[in-house]
This record gives C-alpha cells, sequence and structure tokens, in this order.
C-alpha cells in the first residue's frame, strides 16, 4: 500500500514516543524501533511491522551506541536483553538499503529519476518534491540544483548508494515527485541522516 505525500502532509500529528537514551518525546518517523525476540536478542525493527513491545530510539548513532552500553535495552524491556555487536553499523546499513530499495521501487513506477538534466528540469518545474543528491557528490555540480517551494532535500547516500537504486555504477542527482513513495522516502531518509551526522553534540542522560 502507497502513501501518498499530500495526504501524509496533511496529518494532524504524529503519533509520538519517548527515546530510551535521550529522554526526549520525539515523532515516530525520527526513531528507530526494537523489539526483543523469543531468544532474548535485541532486534533492529527497520518495517516496523514486528510483533511484541516497541522500544524507540532516537535514529542518532550516538543515542544508539548509548543505550547499548548503558543497558538501557534491558532496562526498558524489564527483562535481559542480548544486544549484538555494532549496532549502530547494522542499524545504518538496514536503514540506507531501506532508502535505497524505496528509490528502486520509485523508479520503477516513474516517480523517481536521476541525471542532472532531468533533475534540474523536474526542480526548475516544481514537480520534484524530495531531492537527493550525493554526499561525496561534487559541491560546485549540487550547487546547480534546488528545490523550489517546500520540497525536501538529502544528501545522506553516497555516489555508489544514489546509483544502486537506478541500476548504475553511480549517481550524484534524484529526485522524486508526489508519487506515493516520497513520504516513505523522507521519513527513511530522515533517519539515515540522523545515524550519519558527523560530530554532532548530543544531550544524553546517564
Amino acid at each position: 500500500m502507497t502513501i501518498d505525500f499530500a495526504e501524509t502532509e496533511q496529518k494532524p500529528a504524529e503519533a509520538m514516543r519517548k527515546c530510551i537514551a535521550t529522554a526526549e518525546l520525539c515523532p515516530k518517523s525520527q526513531l528507530a524501533r526494537f523489539v526483543v525476540g523469543p531468544d532474548g536478542t535485541l532486534v533492529f525493527d527497520a518495517m516496523g511491522k514486528l510483533p511484541g513491545r516497541g522500544i524507540w530510539v532516537k535514529s542518532d548513532r550516538n543515542a544508539i551506541e548509548l543505550a547499548a552500553k548503558k543497558g538501557l535495552f534491558a532496562r526498558s524491556a524489564k527483562t535481559s536483553v542480548k544486544v549484538p555487536d555494532g549496532l549502530a553499523d547494522y542499524v545504518e546499513k538496514a536503514v540506507c538499503d531501506r532508502v535505497v530499495s524505496l528509490l528502486a521501487l520509485a523508479r520503477k513506477s516513474g516517480n523517481a529519476i536521476t541525471g542532472s538534466t532531468k533533475v534540474k528540469e523536474w526542480a526548475s518545474a516544481e514537480r520534484a518534491v524530495v531531492l537527493l543528491q550525493a554526499s561525496d557528490g561534487s559541491p560546485r555540480e549540487k550547487s546547480r540544483i534546488r528545490l523550489w517551494g517546500d520540497g525536501k532535500s538529502f544528501e545522506c547516500l553516497t555516489k555508489e548508494e544514489l546509483g544502486r537504486a537506478f541500476g548504475r555504477d553511480f549517481a550524484v542527482h534524484a529526485a522524486l515527485d508526489a508519487g506515493g513513495l516520497a513520504a516513505r522516502v523522507i521519513e527513511e531518509a530522515t533517519r539515515l541522516e540522523g545515524l550519519r551526522a558527523l560530530g554532532a553534540e548530543k544531550h544524553m542522560k546517564g
């Protein structure tokens, strides 16, 4: 089932959850959901559909690492929990793969394109509602394309990752129109931005 971008933007309020690491109330779209599996192992719920009581952590590398280090997952679950090594790295990869997969689906449905000329045309015509540019792309090249209006721009994927979504070796620019997958791409790309943010000071409890 797809989600219409315009309808999503008109929602009166998004469900809020409390991050166990920062104690902040955040929209679910800014959080990562975890559940404890039958064997007591912590599982990242990338699709948000796994059964069980959700444990919510801000989509931020520092928050996830703090929750693992301080035993906050077990405290929240009120039972012993086996936290996999390299949890933040795993979550980052899973979210990245999710963004790439959604972009590939949007491409197949005709709602996403790549290539500087095409992307610039969509942006100029105000057709593009999401602009993705490679984090390791040329700053000068990227500066030539900007969205008009209330569109969302992201630089959370590398050239190789962005290219993978379009069946290419690399890509620097991509755009989505207001088709069914735009809202989901925005949600997952926002999570990935948080996981890949560098050097940001976070206010953590403990």
